[in-house]
């Protein structure tokens, strides 16, 4: 292919949509702060932000500003590089997996058919899985470059949960793909559209596993051993300051919006509307619905982790190890087993 034959028109609609995906994504984990706090203050029957903006709506931008700008601190004994490379490694990896993602149908814009998708791989999830391994090198390389005895146990902390749970969430997609026969977040969701009932009618149980792998991996609360403050001081991001802090706290927030979004994907049909029939109005207005249905599924997802975090308490660092090891794998086993079963016997 020549410079001149380049299809140059898809790959500005490509970074265009890469932009709109990203900055939405920050936007979103930007106010998912001031909505974990009002989930907070509404289940401990208290007022929550209400003192920045109408109804404390400006809260959001407040901390972010004062994130900016705090003092960038980096210990004497710190490595430079390292230190600085573990947040922007963290956020990038969180970034990265929504390039996969299907976030509606096709939109026709200027004559063209545009992709509500950034890419799609036939390997779509194990590209996911790939990602989120990259992230946990972030909170270790941050944990390791403080020189700070307690960020190292977190970190050590973080990677061996990560290990432990992400084997039982491969064994519960293992299952999902003996039922869907594909990799592809973008067939998967379209299965469920053009079939009759989503994947939580097939998967109960891989669904079940699956969400609690996702916690996991996100460290959020009651699995958020590698941030225990009573115990190692703080975590991981102790020695860290201004955005270089705000990148690790983005991180996390933004892994809980593509992990819902994805079991939204997968389980859920994604951007697919029940008892609604695309054909009854324009295209774009289709797409536009369906974006808005998947938005919804993933605010759902949210408050659930939220829900969760501020209900149950915290475990102790071997029950978290004995959960991931000793329930959530035999279970997962269990499940690809049972699904084998069930397919041969259709057969």
């Amino acid at each position: 292919m020549t410079i001149l034959s380049f299809d140059w028109a898809f790959v500005v609609e490509k970074l265009i949509m890469i932009a709109i995906i990203v900055f939405a994504s920050l936007g979103i984990a930007l106010y998912t702060t001031f909505g974990e706090r009002k989930v907070a203050a509404i289940l401990q029957d208290r007022p929550g932000p209400s003192r920045a903006g109408p109804f404390g709506l400006l809260q959001p931008l407040a901390d972010g500003l004062k994130l900016i700008m705090k003092e960038e601190i980096i210990p004497t004994h710190a490595n430079k590089w390292l230190f600085i490379l573990g947040p922007g490694l963290a956020m990038t990896a969180s970034l990265m997996s929504c390039a996969v993602i299907p976030w509606g149908t096709p939109i026709h814009v200027f004559g063209r058919t545009v992709e509500l998708q950034i890419a799609d791989i036939n390997i779509g999830i194990l590209y996911v899985f790939a990602v989120v391994s990259m992230g946990v090198y972030g909170i270790m390389i941050g944990g390791w470059a403080s020189n700070n005895k307690f960020s190292l146990m977190s970190a050590l902390r973080a990677a061996s949960q990560a290990i432990s749970y992400e084997l039982a969430m491969g064994l519960a997609l293992i299952a999902l793909l003996m039922t869907t026969g594909s990799l592809s977040l973008k067939t998967i969701v379209e299965q469920q559209v053009t079939g009759h009932w989503w994947n939580i009618v097939y998967q109960p149980l891989g669904f079940f596993i699956f969400f609690v792998c996702a916690m996991a991996e996100c460290n959020r609360t009651p699995f958020d051993l590698p941030e225990a403050e009573n115990e190692l001081n703080f975590g991981y991001h102790q020695e860290y300051s201004s955005m270089k802090l705000g990148f690790y706290l983005f991180a996390e927030y933004i892994n809980m919006i593509m992990s819902s979004a994805i079991m939204a994907s997968m389980y859920f049909g994604g951007y697919d509307l029940p008892f609604f029939d695309e054909t009854t109005v324009a295209p774009n207005i289709a797409a536009m619905i369906g974006v808005g249905t998947l938005l919804i599924k993933i605010v759902l997802f949210i408050f659930l982790f939220m829900w969760i975090r501020w209900t149950i308490p915290r475990f102790r660092y071997d029950q978290l190890m004995n959960l991931g090891w000793k329930t959530m794998i035999p279970l997962a086993l269990f499940n690809m087993l049972l699904t084998g079963a069930l397919i041969l016997a259709k057969l």
